[in-house]
């Protein structure tokens, strides 16, 4: 009886696992396909310039919002960095948690991308634990392929926001929103329990397929351009 019981909880607990992983990597190949639409866009899209010199970018698709009264955000997705030489590195997972206060009503979600764009931004983000607008101001990015980030404010931004719903694409501030590393996505993509600072700033860690068509993605979109 009792190596029958064990038999089962093993079979359960592989099922599991197995669950995750496919969950993980679907968030991937999700967080893959938002980017790909957003950039096929011609004119209202994120600003080339800016997307070139961004240090790091975080991809949450279906970032779930809503409410009455009190509104509240969640959603999982992905973070990649830039390496010194200018390709990606990644994908680590991250989780993003918070709330508002104000009049809302209904429930939605909506595709989010946020640009890094200081190597100062990018230390923060790698914490297991930021919150936006707490640590580091998250602004509202510009929209258009070939609009120019000219004001000071941009300029200087560490972050940049955007959401895209219904198809409609715009900048978006998420102050107050509390991103986390997710160590069992990190797991399940990876196949050992790794860090976001490990994987993108220390390179440990072989991205999975689905991973690696991302970051082929991430490349295909954006040339390197340090400040």
């Amino acid at each position: 009886m009792k190596r029958e019981v064990l038999t089962l909880l093993l079979a359960t607990s592989s099922l599991m696992i197995a669950k995750d992983a496919a969950d993980a990597g679907k968030r991937v190949e999700e967080s893959n396909t938002v980017f790909k639409e957003i950039m096929a866009a011609p004119d209202k899209g994120i600003p080339q310039d800016l997307l070139d010199k961004a240090h790091c970018i975080v991809i949450v698709p279906g970032l779930k919002e809503g409410g009455f009264i009190v509104g509240a955000k969640y959603g999982k997705g992905v973070m990649a960095c830039r390496k010194a030489s200018g390709g990606w590195r990644g994908p680590a997972a991250v989780r993003v948690e918070g709330g508002s206060v104000g009049f809302q009503i209904g429930v939605g979600e909506v595709d989010t991308v946020l640009l890094v764009m200081n190597e100062r931004g990018a230390e923060k983000m790698m914490k297991s634990e930021f919150k936006l607008g707490g640590e580091a101001a998250a602004m509202a990015g510009p929209v258009g392929r070939s609009a120019a980030a000219e004001t000071d404010a941009l300029m200087h931004a560490e972050i940049l926001g955007y959401s895209r719903s219904r198809g409609a694409f715009a900048g978006i501030a998420l102050s107050g929103s509390t991103i986390r590393e997710d160590l069992d996505d990190n797991t399940a993509n990876f196949g050992r329990r790794l860090t976001n600072v490990e994987i993108l700033d220390q390179g440990k860690g072989k991205a999975s397929a689905t991973g690696q068509s991302l970051l082929a993605t991430l490349t295909k979109y954006s040339v390197w351009e340090k400040k």
